[in-house]
């Protein structure tokens, strides 16, 4: 019986913590979309300077691979090469580092 309890109890604080960081992931990406829609879509909804488009599978696998340290690096520093010309901070000088990466982690989101 105590066995029961105890797996019960285990249970039912593993359903807070999972549903904790949901909600967390939900206000991390509702955060990322409103930093994408104010500034990345110029580039990441047109494919303006290579960027590539949110949705496009193709084009954000090989990006995704990299890691999110990585896209997080490449967003704070820019990037050009290979025809892909990415400021640094992509434009928003009012971003801070974790906006940028609530906007990557939305735009991967919506890549996956």
């Amino acid at each position: 019986m105590k066995k029961m309890l105890v797996a019960s109890a285990v249970g039912s604080l593993m359903m807070i913590f999972a549903s904790s960081a949901m909600a967390a992931n939900a206000k991390d990406l509702a955060h990322g979309k409103e930093i994408f829609g104010r500034v990345c879509f110029a580039c990441h909804a047109t494919g303006a300077a290579g960027a590539p488009k949110v949705g496009d599978k193709a084009a954000w696998a090989p990006r995704i691979k990299q890691g999110l340290p990585t896209l997080l690096k490449h967003a704070e520093n820019g990037l050009s090469t290979n025809g892909l010309m990415m400021p640094p901070r992509g434009t928003c000088g009012d971003c801070s580092n974790d906006d940028l990466k609530a906007a990557i982690e939305y735009m991967v989101s919506q890549s996956k």
